[in-house]
């Protein structure tokens, strides 16, 4: 049984730094963020890469059978025991959709929800402070298309808030703390669910 945990976190939280990070340090954990897969695909020129682009460049969510098919399907492919999975859901339906699924589902347990808790101002600092970086500049990471992205992440947040704490799989981290004491948070939590 794959054991799941999901990160979700507003753009600049830092939720995909720090699965990194832990995953970095286990052999048994495999990382994967719902947006270096999309990216992936897109690099890869399939039609599907193309049709996620098309969402992904105007700060858009992926359609919801696109996204669910490629996060399983990597879940399913990994050969770890626990996956993280940072960036996911992102929509009330997003959420509908992979808990229908998954409560079907004998291969994957959803152990925990890890909401990385930044606010508006720091994220918007980090995000615009990345696309300064000239190594890290990505399309999407200006001011119009963070606010977007922002919207998108703050509106249907009370409903996925409200859902996990109600099955009791929602645990809050502070983000607004060095990535070293956000990781080691992080780390211990899932150590001990695991």
């Amino acid at each position: 049984m794959k054991k799941l945990f999901l990160i979700i976190g507003a753009p600049g939280s830092g939720k995909t730094t720090d699965a990194e990070l832990i995953a970095a340090k286990y052999e048994t954990i495999t990382h994967y963020s719902t947006g270096d897969m999309f990216r992936a695909e897109v690099a890869s020129g399939s039609k599907r890469g193309e049709l996620i682009d098309s969402f992904i460049s105007k700060g858009k969510i992926v359609p919801i059978d696109i996204a669910i098919e490629t996060i399983l399907g990597a879940i399913k492919r990994t050969s770890t025991d626990v996956v993280i999975i940072d960036g996911y859901p992102r929509s009330g339906e997003q959420m509908t959709e992979l808990d229908k699924y998954l409560a079907q589902e004998d291969e994957v347990e959803l152990v925990n929800v890890i909401e990385v808790k930044v606010s508006k101002e720091t994220a918007f600092q980090r995000v615009l402070g990345r696309a300064a970086d000239a190594q890290v500049v990505r399309a999407d990471d200006n001011e119009e298309v963070f606010l977007n992205r922002m919207k998108l992440y703050i509106d249907p947040l009370e409903e996925i808030q409200s859902f996990y704490t109600k099955k009791n799989l929602l645990k809050v981290i502070s983000g607004e703390r060095s990535i070293e004491e956000i990781v080691n948070e992080m780390d211990n939590f899932i150590q001990s669910k695991i």
